[in-house]
């Protein structure tokens, strides 16, 4: 069985490079039906990841966000709830426990100050977020001056650390340094300042960041918290959900339905939806162009029979059995359709290495780069095989038909 197999590919090996030009007319059309097709994949693929980039630029892809439901819509009327579910500090340590080194967790919530200098005169407005100081640590952020704040500053919460621009506007100049060390009014009480935050979208806004115990929890209570879980992969963040509502359906009044629970995988569904619809129409266009390459192939195969009908018939006169006829035939298609088709891959991306910073400079858009995944690389194989069966099943069928008598015969 081996050495018939062997024998065949053999056989099909030495008839290719007999007719390298039946070989070449054969694979053209594939070499550009394929090319094309691999260019719309790679399209795909490159638009895809330049998607992901975008949105994790300006979000985390795998964060995990669980806010408290305040309202709920009942037969279409929105109704405030008459309980509220939120989540502790206690609450966030123990989850920060349970999903060690599967997830890190912070908490915070927000509101509005003013913050008024009296002996300047001064009066500015912010937002103010008390936080554990994990959430530092997921937005990757950094001091310009000072220091941030840490676990031993909820114990002692009157610290504070500001935005460059809510420096600046306090001391009216451009040495924010000036303000570390200053206590600041925050509400009901006050903080010192104890750094400045640099990079991100702080810089510009007018924000302070306080410990969490900062404000009493009942004072919590009118901001409900929002707790931030970052799992360590995007892989990891449905998991991680799914074990963070099994702990709210333990733990909390209402379960994980009394809380908002929101991840960006949806966006990122929508985005690969858009793509997937994108590549399967332009997909099945080019494909046009893969059934003309996959005639070609037929009608080089049934010439090459016509040329070759001596031969077939010595073959067959000789032992060859139909099965045998049949299998050199599409095995030789076969093998100028994966040939075709790897020629044509290259074609694709060496198009799209032209293509994509001709695009780049017509649309001035960021700059992305050529993406061919290895699912796309299994769906060329996989057409290239199904083109070589499909399309060289009836020539190699009219091979094994011959007669042997009339074969040999032929002139």
């Amino acid at each position: 069985m081996w050495n018939r197999s062997i024998g065949i590919i053999a056989l099909t090996v030495q008839t290719l490079r007999s007719n390298p030009l039946h070989t070449v007319l054969s694979m053209l059309g594939l070499i550009i039906g394929v090319g094309a097709l691999v260019s719309i994949l790679s399209l795909g693929d490159s638009l895809e990841q330049y998607g992901r980039d975008q949105i994790s630029t300006t979000t985390s892809l795998e964060a995990i966000i669980v806010s408290s439901k305040t309202v709920e819509r009942v037969d279409g009327v929105t109704l405030e709830r008459d309980t509220i579910s939120t989540v502790s500090l206690d609450n966030a340590m123990r989850l920060s426990s349970m999903l060690e080194g599967q997830a890190q967790v912070a908490l915070r919530y927000s509101k509005n100050v003013e913050i008024e200098m009296p002996e300047d005169s001064l009066r500015a407005g912010a937002v103010m977020y008390g936080i554990t100081p994990s959430v530092f640590t997921l937005m990757e952020a950094e001091s310009s001056s000072g220091r941030l704040l840490n676990d031993n500053d909820l114990s002692s919460p009157s610290k504070a650390v500001v935005s460059r621009a809510l420096a600046q506007r306090i001391t009216g100049t451009g040495n924010e340094q000036e303000l570390i060390g200053t206590r600041i009014p925050l509400g009901d009480a006050e903080a010192e300042v104890i750094g400045i935050l640099s990079g991100g979208e702080e810089d510009e806004s007018m924000v302070v960041y306080v410990p969490f115990t900062y404000d009493s929890y009942e004072a919590t209570k009118e901001n409900p918290p929002t707790l931030i879980a970052k799992a360590n992969s995007v892989e990891d963040v449905n998991p991680v959900k799914e074990r963070i509502e099994a702990w709210l359906d333990e733990n909390k009044a209402g379960g994980h339905e009394a809380f908002n629970i929101f991840t960006y995988q949806a966006r990122i569904a929508q985005m690969e939806q858009g793509v997937r619809v994108f590549k399967l129409i332009m997909g099945l266009i080019t494909g046009i162009a893969v059934l003309v390459g996959g005639i070609g192939v037929m009608n080089v195969l049934l010439i090459s029979i016509t040329e070759r009908t001596r031969e077939i018939g010595i073959r067959k006169a000789t032992g060859a059995r139909k099965r045998d006829i049949v299998l050199q035939f599409l095995t030789e298609a076969i093998a100028v359709s994966i040939l075709g088709s790897l020629l044509g891959v290259v074609l694709g991306l060496a198009f799209m290495a032209v293509a994509l910073p001709v695009i780049k400079n017509l649309t001035e858009a960021p700059p992305f780069e050529i993406a061919f995944s290895i699912q796309s690389l299994g769906i060329i194989i996989v057409v290239a095989i199904l083109v070589g069966i499909g399309f060289g099943t009836y020539p190699a069928s009219r091979a094994a038909r011959l007669s042997p008598i009339d074969a040999i015969r032929h002139e």
